[in-house]
Parts: C-alpha cells; sequence; structure tokens
C-alpha cells in the first residue's frame, strides 16, 4: 500500500460524527422545510413568468438540491447501522423514515410533475449531455411508478398509503436484524471440533462454565457450523438461526403482498414486472429462462457432489450410525472435511496468512496498482474523535498517484468489527456522494465498509478464511467504485447503477482472490512473516470448482424464490401463501439437501423462516437478487477477456476504472460494457468456469 503524508492537504474535510438524537432528527426536518422551499419557489417561478420548464430551469436546480439533500440525509441515516448509542440508532431511524415520507409526498405533487412533464416534451438531446438525459428520463419514470399516472382520489391515496408503510416495514424488518442478539447455549462437549481460540472467545455462563453461547453473528455461526462434529449441535445452531427475529415474519409478507398491490394499481401483472422495467433485463421471462436453465445445467452436478458427500458422511459416522441422509446443516461441515482429507487443504492454516489487518493494507496494495490509488490513513494527532463513530474504526483519505495526477478521491472508512446493534451482514455504505455542485466544483464521497469479524486477542489477531478474504475483497471493491466515480449527479453516483449490474464490479474482482500472485501479495503469516507457500495456494485454487454445483444451486434456490413470490398470477394468491413454505421447499428441492423432518419422520416445510433472516430480498434486490448471478456473466466476460492472462495489468485496471467505475450509474450499463468489452457481452467464460 502506498502511503504518504498528504492528508492535510485534502480539499474538503471528512464527515463530522457529532450528532445526538435531537440534532438527528432536527436536521432532517430542517432538510425537508429547506428542500420543499426550493421545490414550490421553482415551481411558483415558472408559472408566474408563464415559460415552459426546461432542463436548466427546472430539471437542474431540483438535481442540485438533490445532490445537496442526499449529501445530508445519507449521514443522518448511516447513524443507524454503525452508532453503538442506541438511541442515536432509535433517531436516525426515526429520521430515515421522515425523509422517506416526505420523498413520497414530493413523487406524488402533481405540480412538480407537469414540470418534469413538460421538461421531458420539449428536451432536445443536442443542448444536454448523456448524465442529463439520463437523468430526466429518471425523474420521468420516477413519477410514473410513484403513482401518478393513476387518477387522483382512491387509488392514488391507497398507493401513497401503501408507499409510506413499505417504508416502515422496510425500517422496522431491519431493525430487528441490527438489533438481535440472540444465540444457543451449548456444553464444550457438544462445540468438540470448534477450535479453541473460537471456543475461548464465546460468552461463558456465569453459573456453569462448562456452558457457552453462540450467537447467530457470523464470526460465531459459521466457525461452529464448519467444524462441530456433533449433528445434533449444528442442526440446533441451524435451526436457531433460521427461525431469529420471529418478529419479521410477518413483516416480510407484509412486504410483498404491498409490493404485489402497488404494482397491480399501476398496471402491472406483479412486483417482478414493475422493478425489473428500467433494468439490463427488462423481460422477466428473460430473467426465469436465465434461472432455469442454469439450474437443469446443474442439478446434474449437485446430485452427484451430494453423493461424494455422503460417503464422506458415512465413513464419518459409521455404518451403524448412517441413516442414509444429507441435511442442510450437513454441507459446511462436510464441505470443509472433504476439502481437508481430499485434497490436503485446511483453512484454519491457510488463515494463518491472512491477518485481517495486514490483509486489508495488502489488498489496498493491489488497488492502487491496478486503478492508481494512494491511500492515507488518518492517525494519532491527525485523528479528531469526531472523525468516526467508534474507537474501532479506520479512516483513510484516498488519491490519485502522481501519473494519474495526483488528485483527492474520497474518503474511506473501515469499521471490520463485530459489536451489538451494528449491522451484521458485510457491506459497503455511501456515506456521502460525489457530485459537481451548483458552482462547477465537484464535492468528494465518503464510503464505508462494515463487517462483523471478531476483535484480535492480545497473542493473535483477527484471521481471515479464504472464504471471507473473497467477501472482504469484493465489498472493498465496491467502496472503489464508490471513491472513484466521477458523476455530475449524486443520484448516479458509484454503485448506483440499475440493480442488475451493480455487482458486477465487486464479482470481476473475486476472481484476483483465485489467483497465486495476488494471493501471495496479500498474505503474511501472522507469526512468521512468511507469504503463503506456492504449493499451498496451488492446493486452494485446485479446489475453486469442488461443490460449486451445491453453492450455485443455493444462489439459485434464493433467486428463483426471490421471483416465485413476486410473480404470483393474482393477488390472492399472494395473500394467501406462506413464504417460509414456499422457501424451504425450494432450499430442499433445488439443491437437493434435506431438511428437519416431521413427527412421523416426513420431510415437511414448517421448520424455519429464512426469509425473516434476508434483509436483501425486502431492500431494492427484491426481485432483482438474480442479479447476482447474472453479474458473474458480465464479470467472468471482463476478466477472461482483458485480465486473465495479465490481471495487475495497471494500464488494463487503469481503462477499466475510467470506462466502468468512474461512470456508475450515469451512462447506460450495457452500453458501457460494450464499449469496455469491444463487442456484445458473452457468457461463455461464466459456463466455462462452470464448467458446464
Amino acid at each position: 500500500m502506498t502511503v504518504r503524508n498528504i492528508s492535510n492537504l485534502a480539499p474538503q474535510p471528512p464527515p463530522r460524527f457529532t450528532a445526538t438524537p435531537a440534532s438527528l432528527l432536527n436536521s432532517a426536518k430542517e432538510l425537508i422545510i429547506r428542500t420543499q422551499e426550493i421545490q414550490d419557489q421553482l415551481v411558483h417561478k415558472i408559472s408566474c413568468t408563464g415559460e415552459t420548464a426546461s432542463f436548466a430551469t427546472f430539471l437542474l436546480p431540483l438535481a442540485q438540491n438533490e445532490n445537496v439533500m442526499t449529501w445530508e440525509a445519507n449521514l443522518i441515516k448511516f447513524y443507524q447501522y454503525v452508532s453503538p448509542n442506541a438511541e442515536l440508532r432509535t433517531a436516525s431511524r426515526e429520521a430515515k423514515r421522515l425523509l422517506a415520507d416526505f420523498t413520497i409526498e414530493t413523487s406524488m405533487r402533481e405540480d412538480l410533475f407537469k414540470l418534469v412533464k413538460a421538461a421531458k416534451e420539449h428536451a432536445s438531446s443536442d443542448d444536454m449531455d448523456i448524465e442529463s438525459q439520463r437523468l430526466l428520463r429518471s425523474e420521468y419514470r420516477r413519477y410514473i411508478a410513484n403513482g401518478l399516472g393513476l387518477p387522483s382520489g382512491p387509488q392514488r391515496d391507497r398507493f401513497k398509503k401503501i408507499s409510506k408503510r413499505m417504508s416502515e416495514v422496510k425500517i422496522e424488518f431491519q431493525r430487528n436484524l441490527d438489533e438481535e442478539d440472540g444465540g444457543v447455549w451449548f456444553t464444550l462437549q457438544e462445540l468438540a471440533g470448534v477450535p479453541s481460540d473460537v471456543v475461548e472467545r464465546l460468552e461463558h455462563d456465569g453459573e456453569d462454565e462448562r456452558k457457552v453461547k453462540v450467537t447467530y453473528q457470523y464470526s460465531d455461526y459459521f466457525p461452529v457450523m464448519d467444524h462441530a462434529k456433533n449433528g445434533e449441535t449444528r442442526k440446533k445452531l441451524f435451526l436457531g438461526f433460521e427461525n431469529k427475529c420471529q418478529d419479521n415474519v410477518p413483516l416480510f409478507k407484509e412486504m410483498i403482498v404491498l409490493r404485489d398491490e402497488r404494482a397491480r394499481l399501476l398496471g402491472y401483472l406483479n412486483h417482478a414486472a414493475y422493478q425489473l422495467e428500467d433494468k439490463m433485463v427488462s423481460s422477466t421471462d428473460t430473467v426465469n429462462t436465465f434461472l432455469e436453465d442454469l439450474r437443469l445445467k446443474l442439478v446434474g452436478r449437485g446430485h452427484e457432489e451430494i453423493e461424494r458427500l455422503k460417503k464422506l458422511k458415512r465413513a464419518n459416522v459409521g455404518d451403524g450410525q448412517y441413516e442414509g441422509h444429507y441435511y442442510l446443516w450437513d454441507q459446511r461441515y462436510y464441505h470443509r472435511a472433504m476439502l481437508e482429507k481430499e485434497y490436503m487443504v485446511d483453512q484454519q492454516q491457510i488463515a494463518e496468512y491472512f491477518g485481517l489487518e495486514t490483509t486489508v493494507e495488502r489488498m489496498m496494495g493491489i488497488f492502487s496498482i491496478l486503478f492508481g490509488l494512494v491511500f492515507s490513513e488518518v492517525s494519532g494527532g491527525e485523528k479528531k474523535q469526531d472523525c468516526t463513530w467508534h474507537p474501532d474504526v479506520k479512516l483513510y483519505h484516498v488519491w490519485d498517484d502522481e501519473n494519474q495526477g495526483g488528485e483527492f478521491v474520497g474518503y474511506l472508512y473501515l469499521d471490520l468489527y463485530s459489536r451489538h446493534g451494528k449491522f451484521g451482514h458485510p457491506a459497503n455504505f455511501n456515506i456521502q456522494p460525489g457530485f459537481v455542485d451548483a458552482n462547477g466544483r465537484r464535492s468528494y464521497p465518503s464510503t464505508a465498509l462494515l463487517c462483523s469479524f471478531f476483535k484480535p486477542s492480545e497473542s493473535k489477531p483477527c484471521l481471515l478464511q479464504h472464504s471471507e478474504v473473497l467477501t472482504l475483497f469484493h465489498e472493498l471493491g465496491h467502496a472503489i467504485h464508490d471513491l472513484v466515480a466521477k458523476t455530475q449527479y449524486s443520484r448516479f453516483h458509484g454503485t448506483r447503477t440499475v440493480q442488475d449490474f451493480c455487482e458486477t464490479p465487486s464479482k470481476m474482482l473475486e476472481n484476483w482472490c483465485w489467483l497465486q500472485g495476488p494471493l501471495q501479495s496479500l498474505s503474511r503469516h501472522y507469526v512468521t512473516g512468511e507469504t503463503i507457500p506456492e504449493d499451498m495456494v496451488e492446493s486452494l485454487v485446485k479446489v475453486k470448482k469442488v461443490n460449486n454445483g451445491l453453492f450455485y444451486l443455493r444462489q439459485l434456490h434464493v433467486s428463483i424464490f426471490d421471483m416465485k413470490i413476486h410473480q404470483p398470477e393474482c393477488h390472492d394468491e399472494i395473500k394467501s401463501a406462506s413464504m417460509s413454505a414456499i422457501y424451504n421447499a425450494l432450499w430442499q428441492n433445488i439443491t437437493s439437501l434435506e431438511g428437519p423432518r416431521s413427527s412421523h419422520g416426513q420431510p415437511c416445510e414448517d421448520w424455519g423462516h429464512g426469509p425473516a433472516t434476508f434483509f436483501h430480498l425486502l431492500s431494492d434486490y427484491g426481485a432483482g437478487y438474480y442479479g447476482y448471478l447474472l453479474a458473474e456473466v458480465y464479470a467472468q466476460d471482463m476478466f477472461y477477456t482483458l485480465f486473465k492472462v495479465d490481471p495487475l495489468n495497471p494500464d488494463e485496471g487503469r481503462r477499466y476504472r475510467r470506462m466502468i467505475l468512474e461512470k456508475g450509474g450515469s451512462q447506460p450499463e450495457m452500453q458501457i460494457l460494450m464499449e469496455f468489452l469491444g463487442r456484445e457481452p458473452s457468457a461463455q467464460a461464466f459456463y466455462g468456469e462452470l464448467g458446464i
């Protein structure tokens, strides 16, 4: 990682985290009042002069206000995900609700819509750049999609009520996940096989030191599911995880029903049709066919993989105990055991070369080579107390290197360790978007990478398994996308592309975690300081495709479930449907992994409520989770075409930065993809990678 002491030269200070619960709410209310005044003034000015609304006189001032509003609103809403103060998290959620309600009210103002429509009708592409043209189309569709095509009266009133309730449901659902603190108590004997350093950091029972609590945080859950020898232990923890956040069960159902009603009010067949209208793939038939074709290509391989894993299970438990079943809670354990026994890949041994802090620094080094970036950590007296929201957080100034012009890029925050109340899934959050202000000056972005790794002990750092290295590289890729984007409008900044493209850049970067050179450059043994040996890397790379049929069938399970619940034949069908039963049945049918059985020993579907734990499906990924798989098609095409031979080629890296990352969502995504590839995208590399 290239570091230089340049932070004091930054043209823009980092955001300050000094809010109180009261100030958050006041800031949200002031932002609403200020924005409404600007909207009213524009409407009044145009109506008084009698001039025709145009992009320059109406849309541009609105967009410039949206830039500032998003800049301030994102920071207000960010507290709910990270603040250690429960009152601040609550206030942030309430502020988010106020802002969402205001956005709904704005998107249903007829006076604003009439002027947007007039600007669209009189717009000339000769007078507008591509990004401004896209903004105009986006703004017009936003009003139509939010009910302005409906006649005034009961239908429009119902639409508004649905929209506001959906916003409330989403906030409440996420709150329940973030505040969840459940787990399962086990004896030490029940945790036989779990690494000692994992067991040592678990909460111990004050009355019985032989009992420890395994929480549902990934840093606890995955190591136990990977290593616990006792199948009943794994089953108990699996079912506990699948049944956490019970309050979310009715919320999930309510959201799916509301989405369907809203889509039908607007004249769409269902929510999936509504959601896909402006995506790269705009046809539900095309998405359904893509998913079904992939499932058919993989189902045979999945069966073969299960048969191999069953043999391993049979040898492990003994002929007398083996009953021929292979359960959902067996998969992580026996996959790990297969890698160790048959391929000599010991994930615990590999993890010794990937201490979290060191690995992150070396990932930045790879991004420096590829994209011409410089990362400068703010530390010591330079790091003021209000620059971050928690002592664990690291802050970096990010710059272009000298060959790229040495300009300031933005701020990167790393909040990597688990704590109560914090967003629990690895993710990147934009804190403040980049844009060009009304005076032509660039406002620079701030972005935060959130993870929930366990904290290091005094004698041992947090060590990452290879799958965690891959996840970290993926999410840091989102952060880089967020940082280097250069758009005029905040609406298109960074990862704000269409939903079925935004995962593509990070999916492509995952390939670097399967290459010998980059893997060795990321590694350093936490004791000896040595890089990971070549033979260990070779063994790891060889197992990339081991059981990947089951891995992709699980991705298909979620994607097919997502599309199914958002495409009911009629509204009554979704009202009477059991979300959990559909989810569980599809999981078992698509992967052929068995779930719990009824008291009569028969397969059943009423054993868990997985959708209640899955915020992606309640977020903008609803009827869009297929985008993860589609992103792999585009990602592998780009990687094999331009990076496979020389993955650290700085010329191609910088070209990729300019043509893909910097444009964010400001231009049609298929267009920029084709310009980068020099042709239409192909699925050949994706299917080749899968071996099908």
